[in-house]
């Protein structure tokens, strides 16, 4: 039988055994070498495939530690580049899982790995930045706003906890049931695109000074966690057929919405971060009025 006559034993026995010389091998000896399949170039492409959306995880991961390091050094150019560091890797982001369904090279370790790289990116560096940019470049040698200190970490520490939560959440439940248009509650990275923005739209000033508008940034912060872990549902922009032929009005849009997201990145970026945070709570609030509505007239 082929199991006893060609077991892993013998067939290594067999292949380490010389053959004497002016002998040649006999067709039974040729067909107990075992065959080794050398790696074709469809293999080897294909674990290229598999490292791309990996690649742009690990990119999205390097800006949020570059982020988090630049939020700790604390100069004014430097919580500026944090968080264009945030803005890049939203933009990694989008990309990996996009790629990642593109090429059909979905795996449960690219999902794991880009859920820890997001709690870094968008978890710890904007709360890093949060609390380095609205306590701690002004108040944070002042002993007298010890308890702003404490308000401060505590509403930092709340932001970070939630975006843990709404990646777990996401791991676990997915997107909205029935499809993929809408997110349940406001993704990670659009918090953390608002907090990028705001502290881009500032970086030719010197950052918060004054303890009343450090007590309404730390709020904010709440605010936007309290998005996150919500049920308000967000607009994914997944079932837009990017790579079909679009009309060439939206490429013209897109275009000049990138030309003026370039040029005037302070305004426009607060103005589209602030724009989809809040039209997902005022849809939410209109469709909750509307089927309360629906529920009295029945």
């Amino acid at each position: 039988m082929w199991c006893v006559e060609n077991s892993p034993e013998k067939l290594k026995a067999h292949r380490l055994k010389p053959v004497p010389h002016g002998r040649d091998m006999t067709e039974a000896e040729q067909h107990a070498m075992p065959f080794i399949e050398k790696p074709t170039r469809r293999a080897r492409l294909r674990r290229g495939i598999f490292l791309l959306p990996s690649l742009f995880t690990v990119a999205n991961l390097l800006c949020g530690y570059y982020a988090s390091i630049a939020a700790l050094v604390g100069g004014r150019e430097d919580f500026d580049h944090a968080a264009k560091a945030l803005g890049i890797a939203i933009l990694f982001d989008s990309l990996d899982g996009r790629i990642a369904r593109m090429t059909g090279t979905n795996t449960e370790f690219g999902v794991q790995l880009d859920s820890l790289a997001d709690v870094v990116s968008f978890g710890i560096a904007p709360a890093i930045l949060a609390y380095a940019w609205g306590f701690r470049y002004a108040f944070g040698t002042n002993g007298e706003f010890h308890q702003l200190g404490e308000f401060a970490w505590l509403c930092c520490l709340a932001f970070l906890i939630c975006s843990a939560w709404r990646l777990a959440r996401f791991n676990v439940k997915g997107m909205e049931p029935g499809g993929n248009k809408n997110f349940v509650g406001m993704p990670t990275p659009a918090a953390a695109g608002v907090v990028a923005a705001v502290v881009h739209s500032r970086h030719y000033s010197a950052p918060i000074n004054d303890k009343n508008w450090a007590i309404a940034w730390f709020v904010l912060l709440v605010v936007l966690g309290g998005l996150m872990t919500s049920t308000v549902r967000y607009y994914s922009f997944k079932d837009i057929p990017w790579t079909r032929k679009q009309p060439s009005i939206a490429i013209i849009l897109l275009c000049l919405l990138v030309a003026i997201v370039w040029k005037y990145s302070e305004e426009a970026l607060v103005i589209i971060a602030g724009t989809y945070a809040v039209a997902g709570l005022i849809l939410h609030i209109v469709r909750f009025l509307r089927h309360r509505l629906l529920t009295r007239t029945a």
